[in-house]
């Protein structure tokens, strides 16, 4: 028969279904070890199943989020990094619900590629697994999309979303939030999941050797460190989160310390942040001094070695501190909440992130 008059299939057009459902059958494990009341975490049907109730809510008010992991990937797929890259898609999500009180409870991922290779999704489902394992939600489901075409060879996408649940009346605010509060900061793990492009066009420019030891830190490749999963708080927080111990919680992605502070104040709160208070992240300095980048963009871009950042009343401080040192968290001091229009000042004196002098740059929220 004339090859241009035989039958199409679905794998002619560069779609493998028997490769998709190879796909399912071996992240079924991965996704059951994520399993938790409310949810079995089984595969398959056309939805996920979660019961509230069986979670142990009352009158739970839904939060939810979505995210993705930005051109981190892009690291990822080039240095053949796949498998904390779901971590960080787990991470970007449920950070995201802690800061407003909720509990993640369940969480779906979209894979897309132009071609499924193998073993690659599969690492980066156990990654996500991982992640909800840290997080304490349940993978419940989501979509594997191979698309011919679409994605250079090699190149996936992902995205997330997850859903939490936190008791009516329960929520974090911000409201309470007032003059004289403390800002108390939670290690960063690296860079987490912002700021890569950046990191990607340094990285291009500099020509960097990524699989050399790190210029500063010898135990590890430049690429491990730059690779290193966002931290996930969710395990840490949430029990001095139901004891009303912080008012107000800012989880640092895109925009940095300066923007994303202010995103959780009330009318005439502005935080004060004295880069001063903490040691800059050896990371953090390689790259500002590989970009000559000044300190106001640096406030701006990266998370400077802070991931989340708390507002808790002077007379609860030193409990939270301890309680989530407990926890293993980094707790730091970086500055606190004065009058003013609602924003956000980063300062630091001369040599504080490698600046000659004084220096201060303001965000309104």
């Amino acid at each position: 028969m004339d090859g241009k008059n035989s039958p199409y299939t679905y794998a002619d057009a560069g779609v493998s279904i028997a490769a998709g459902n190879a796909l399912v059958k071996a992240i079924g494990p991965l996704v059951k070890a994520t399993a938790r009341p409310g949810a079995d975490s089984e595969l398959g049907g056309f939805g996920g199943f979660f019961d509230p109730k069986a979670a142990g809510y009352n009158d739970p008010l839904l939060v939810a989020a979505n995210d993705g992991v930005g051109t981190k990937l892009k690291l990822a797929i080039d240095h053949d990094r796949h498998d904390s890259v779901g971590i960080d898609l787990v991470a970007m999500c449920v950070n995201d619900l802690i800061v407003q009180g909720a509990e993640p409870l369940f969480f779906l991922d979209y894979f897309a590629t132009g071609k499924l290779e193998n073993g690659i999704a599969e690492r980066v489902v156990a990654g996500i697994a991982e992640g909800c394992k840290q997080a304490g939600c349940a993978l419940i489901g989501g979509e594997t999309a191979e698309m011919p075409g679409m994605y250079a060879p090699g190149d996936y996408d992902l995205a997330g979303f997850c859903v939490g649940a936190v008791e009516r009346g329960e929520q974090v605010t911000g409201e309470r939030v007032a003059p004289g509060h403390v800002l108390l900061g939670l290690a960063s793990s690296g860079v987490h999941s912002n700021g890569y492009s950046l990191v990607r066009r340094l990285a291009e420019d500099k020509g960097w050797q990524l699989d050399a030891p790190a210029p500063f830190d010898a135990a590890l490749t430049l690429i491990e460190a730059l690779i290193e999963p966002t931290r996930i708080y969710v395990a840490s927080l949430l029990p001095l989160v139901r004891d009303g111990l912080i008012d107000a919680l800012a989880h640092i992605t895109g925009g940095g310390l300066l923007e994303n502070i202010p995103r959780v104040l009330p009318e005439g709160a502005h935080a004060r942040v004295d880069a001063g208070l903490w040691a800059q992240p050896e990371l953090m300095a390689f790259l500002q001094a590989e970009g000559g980048i000044e300190p106001e963009e640096m406030a701006r871009t990266f998370n400077c070695g802070i991931g989340m950042v708390l507002a808790v009343e002077p007379a609860q401080v030193e409990i939270v501190r301890t309680r989530l040192e407990d926890a293993g968290e980094i707790v730091l001091a970086v500055g606190e909440i004065v009058s003013g229009t609602r924003g956000c000042t980063v300062r630091g004196g001369g040599g504080v992130w490698s600046a000659s002098e004084a220096w201060e740059v303001t965000h309104s929220g």
